[in-house]
């Protein structure tokens, strides 16, 4: 050895590394914890209730950051906390919003008198359905300010505000935009 030279023991060296592996691994877990919380979130759709935009089994994500500032608008296809289930979470498309008029005449949806135009639905009649147990409806329905009245795309094959009424606004998780998996099924919803 030369003088000045100290040796350093292995000990602290390994301890280095665990304590760089330890604070590597905590950062990964809290921003991965933060993109999860604030900004995006991965789902599995369990139902037919989207199709034919979104198949049974597809994985989407959905983006938060676009309700921080903004109300959910009319065709934005939304997650929410199913209003029935409260640690489950939804998937369906806006339809109309706080102030407006949603009718259902001869399976064809109108809001505010005007017949919406809904490709999306394929031809499927949107007819009104038995509601949920505590739950009346009468059309036309009047949206209560504050809320959301959403629809799957499958009409024959959903139960949404049909079924269990309008839905608060902050009941909203997100704005799905992307369908990643699988990969033949992969493309951005609008």
């Amino acid at each position: 050895m030369f003088e000045g030279e100290h040796a350093t023991p292995k000990r602290s060296s390994f301890g280095r590394k665990l304590i760089s592996i330890i604070l590597t691994l905590a950062a990964i877990l809290l921003i991965s914890w933060g993109l999860r919380t604030f900004v995006f979130q991965a789902y599995e759709i369990p139902s037919g209730s989207m199709e034919d935009t979104i198949m049974t089994g597809d994985m989407v994500f959905s983006e938060k950051i676009t309700y921080y500032m903004n109300d959910p608008q009319p065709g934005d296809i939304v997650t929410f906390i199913d209003p029935e289930i409260p640690s489950r979470t939804l998937i369906k498309r806006v339809i109309a919003t706080g102030g407006q008029t949603v009718n259902l005449i001869d399976g064809d949806v109108y809001v505010d008198n005007k017949k919406l135009v809904e490709p999306y639905t394929a031809g499927k009649p949107s007819y009104p359905l038995t509601t949920a147990y505590g739950t009346t409806i009468s059309y036309p329905y009047k949206v209560p300010e504050g809320e959301i009245w959403v629809m799957g795309d499958n009409r024959t094959n959903s139960q949404d505000s049909r079924y269990f009424g309008s839905i608060p606004v902050d009941s909203v998780t997100g704005k799905a935009v992307f369908i990643y998996w699988p990969l033949n099924n992969m493309a951005p919803l609008n």
